[in-house]
């Protein structure tokens, strides 16, 4: 069964892999003049927020959000280790990050900014938070490994 929920999750993230590649990679010619790329932290998210378009902003900033929470739910499917509220956020911001370079270099009409992965990464946390955590453990179950705080002293040896 683990098996089986592994392999559907892994088509997920193909899956996803596509729909995101589709979505970020394919060129715009027709926003070449619109694009400018985004290094400070909120500034997109700032701009977005205080134009008068709302369905805009929802659309932009709700995206980015939504496109980041199969990352969270997956994640922890494919591997015991891609399991824990950092290892996600670090996953998926690396994963973006090079999504977002690769856009911003490469593809015509595309542009980094690093709101984007911001907003990503909040998304794969919601759904790592939401549904991926539980998930994760029900196919991944908790071995019962020594940790740190429960190592029994070194014997003294005669």
């Amino acid at each position: 069964m683990r098996a089986l929920v592994a392999l559907v999750a892994l088509a997920g993230m193909v899956a996803f892999a596509v729909v995101l590649a589709r979505l970020t990679l394919e060129a715009s010619p027709e926003s070449v003049s619109l694009t400018h790329s985004n290094l400070t932290p909120g500034r997109s998210i700032e701009s977005y927020l205080s134009r008068p378009g709302f369905v805009e902003t929802v659309k932009q900033l709700g995206g980015n959000i939504v496109l980041g929470v199969p990352f969270g739910i997956l994640l922890p499917l494919l591997s015991r280790r891609a399991r824990g509220f950092l290892r996600v956020a670090l996953l998926t911001a690396g994963t973006m990050l090079l999504v977002e370079l690769v856009q911003g270099a490469l593809v015509t009409g595309r542009a980094f900014d690093v709101d984007d992965v911001l907003l990503n990464t909040t998304g794969a946390l919601l759904g790592y938070v939401l549904i991926g955590r539980r998930m994760g453990r029900a196919v991944h179950p908790r071995t019962r490994g020594r940790r740190w705080w429960r190592r029994r002293p070194a014997e003294p040896s005669l």
